[in-house]
């Protein structure tokens, strides 16, 4: 088994931290919050005083930051400087494309692998270990994190060279994010139309409509129990966290001279959503704002 410093230790991190744990990996933790650092702990990590700490003498490390520029940072300023070059390097953040290529290339001249490797499946997929990983980097890179990631996920896709796994995951969430507001201003309109919202779920499920947003995620209570609906939309993918790929994903077509008038309009309304208070729900909680039924909170 290996040993593993796993940096960003959010409710994503925790759960995938403790998979590697459970797989008999050893795991050095490190994150800015000494509450997360306990969490990790108590599920069996050893606590790291710094990122140094952390990623010295290991054979792998895991990243789980919130930006780009937090990444440059870390494996610039402390990772490159402490790991062994034998080391491969996983950062599992959803970051911009041009920084995880920046990133990358920055390794392989120190002759370090390195992959980016964004997730999707949320904290439940973090939990369960049925993560899907978008992986980019060379061949000999992905064969030597394609074990560690099998871990914590079901799915493991090469995706390409260096920024890949960020271009595939900023491509998904914008089609996610569209998606989601197509299927909840179409049950709004169903239910306006006297339709019972389970039924047309188990007719609309079925047929040519049906969708990963319908079918899994459900925005309205009932049809999918495990959805963040039948919870308050608590819990789940967060509206500024879809914002946050959302913007990504603009930033990305802005680059690359490609129209995506769908994705800027879900950018839009998930930047208004959270305008009104909206930002710590899950995503799927749009639906509250395209029926008017979303109050701001005191």
């Amino acid at each position: 088994m290996a040993t593993i410093g796993f940096i960003g230790l959010g409710n994503m991190g925790t759960g995938m931290a403790t998979n590697l744990i459970k797989a008999g990996h050893a795991v050095q933790a490190f994150d800015v919050a000494d509450a997360a650092l306990s969490r990790a702990a108590e599920m069996g990590a050893t606590r790291a005083a710094s990122v140094t700490a952390a990623v010295s003498q290991v054979d792998a490390v895991i990243s789980m930051l919130q930006t780009g520029e937090q990444v440059r940072s870390v494996y610039e300023g402390e990772v490159f400087g402490a790991v062994q070059h034998s080391c491969i390097l996983i950062d599992c953040s959803t970051i911009d494309v041009a920084t995880a290529r920046v990133v990358g290339e920055a390794a392989a001249a120190r002759g370090i692998d390195m992959v980016d490797a964004p997730v999707s499946g949320g904290v439940a997929g973090a939990i369960a270990a049925t993560l899907t990983f978008m992986v980019g980097g060379t061949a000999q890179s992905y064969v030597k994190a394609q074990p560690i990631l099998a871990n914590m996920g079901k799915t493991v896709i090469h995706a390409g060279p260096a920024g890949s796994g960020q271009a595939a995951k900023i491509c998904n969430n914008m089609l996610l994010g569209a998606s989601m507001i197509a299927t909840a201003e179409t049950f709004n309109l169903a239910i306006k139309l006297g339709l019972d919202p389970q039924v047309f779920f188990d007719i609309s499920s079925k047929a040519s409509g049906q969708c990963w947003s319908m079918t899994s995620y459900c925005p309205v209570p009932g049809p999918v129990p495990s959805a963040p609906s039948n919870r308050n939309y608590d819990g789940g993918f967060m509206t500024a966290l879809m914002l946050k790929d959302l913007k990504l994903a603009m930033a990305a077509a802005q680059a690359a001279e490609t129209s995506v008038p769908m994705g800027a309009l879900a950018e839009s309304l998930y930047q208004n959503f959270a305008n009104l208070g909206g930002a710590p729900k899950d995503f799927s909680a749009i639906i509250k704002f395209l029926d008017g039924g979303w109050q701001k909170p005191d």
